[in-house]
C-alpha cells in the first residue's frame, strides 16, 4: 500500500489500470475475477486502484484468466520494483490478515516479539541517528504490528533465533533481561506462538544466507519479506516462495526444541 499520505508510484497506477483493462475486456466483474483468483473482492479493487502490490500469483493467475497474453504476467518484475518503503508496508498489511507467520533472525529478536524498551532502544543505536520524532514514529509502527499476535482469529506463529541474539543486551543488561522475560511470558501464554533457538555450535546450518520472515495468506500463498542494511524486499513468487519454506523448514529440524528454547532463554534472563 502507499505510504501514508503519500501517492502510489506510476507504475502501480499502470498495472493497476491493465488489471482492469483486462478484466473488463474478458468480461469480468472485480467479484468474479477475485473469486478465480482466491483473493476476496476488497483487495482485487485494492490492486486496480493502486492501493496494494499486486502479488506476483495474483498477477500469473489474472493473466491466464482474462487471457492477457502475457501482459500482466510481465508486470510481476515491475512491481518487485516498488521503493523498500512501500513493499514493507505491503508486507505489514499481508501480516495483518495471514493464516500463519514464520521467520528466522540472526541479528535482532523477532519484532512481533520485542518489548518497547527494546524496540526504542534499537532504533537508537542507528547510524547515522534518527531524530526523536522519527524514533518515536518508528517505535509506535513496531508495537503496533503486535496486535497480529492476538487478533481472532489469531495466527500460527513460529520463530527461530540465533542464540547469540539472547546473548547481547541490546539497551544495557536490565532492559534487556525485561526483554527476555516478557518473550518467555508471551510464549507461555499464547499456544499458538512458537520459539526456537538456533544454537552456536551447529555443524549444519540452513539460514547463513540470512534472516527472513514468511507467511501464508488467505489466499492460498506464500509471501517473504527479507530485510538487511536498511532496505527490505518482499518476494510473492511462488517458485521462491517454495525455495525459502524449504529452508525454514530445515532451520526448525536444525534448532533445539521449543521447550528447550524457553528453559535457555529463562537461564539467561536469570
Amino acid at each position: 500500500m502507499a505510504a501514508k499520505g503519500a501517492e502510489p508510484s506510476p507504475a502501480r497506477v499502470h498495472v493497476g489500470g491493465l488489471i482492469s483493462s483486462w478484466r473488463q475486456q474478458a468480461g469480468m466483474t472485480q467479484k468474479e475475477l477475485a473469486r478465480e483468483t482466491h483473493v476476496s473482492e476488497s483487495l482485487e479493487g485494492a490492486y486496480e486502484r493502486a492501493e496494494r502490490i499486486p502479488s506476483a500469483g495474483f498477477l500469473i493467475e489474472a493473466d491466464r484468466l482474462t487471457v492477457a497474453k502475457g501482459v500482466l504476467e510481465s508486470c510481476v518484475s515491475l512491481m518487485e520494483q516498488e521503493s523498500s518503503r512501500d513493499q514493507f508496508l505491503e508486507w505489514k498489511a499481508l501480516e495483518a490478515e495471514a493464516l500463519s507467520l514464520s521467520g528466522y533472525q540472526s541479528l535482532v529478536l523477532p519484532g512481533l516479539l520485542q518489548a518497547t524498551d527494546y524496540v526504542s532502544s534499537l532504533f537508537r543505536t542507528r547510524v547515522p541517528a534518527y531524530s526523536k520524532s522519527e524514533i518515536d514514529r518508528l517505535v509506535e509502527e513496531r508495537l503496533a504490528r503486535k496486535s497480529t499476535l492476538i487478533r481472532d482469529p489469531a495466527p500460527t506463529v513460529s520463530f527461530v533465533v540465533e542464540q547469540a541474539v539472547f546473548e547481547r543486551p541490546i539497551g544495557g543488561a536490565a532492559t534487556f533481561r525485561r526483554c527476555l522475560l516478557h518473550i518467555v511470558k508471551t510464549v507461555r501464554e499464547l499456544d499458538h506462538v512458537m520459539l526456537q533457538v538456533m544454537p552456536t555450535n551447529v555443524d549444519e546450518h540452513a539460514g547463513l544466507n540470512g534472516p527472513l520472515d514468511m507467511l501464508f495468506s488467505p489466499d492460498g500463498r506464500y509471501s517473504i519479506f527479507m530485510e538487511g542494511q536498511g532496505k527490505g524486499r518482499l518476494l510473492t513468487r511462488p517458485a521462491e516462495a517454495n525455495q525459502y519454506a524449504q529452508r525454514l523448514g530445515a532451520l526448525r529440524s536444525q534448532a533445539m526444541t521449543p521447550k528447550k528454547s524457553l528453559e535457555l532463554i529463562e537461564r539467561l534472563a536469570g
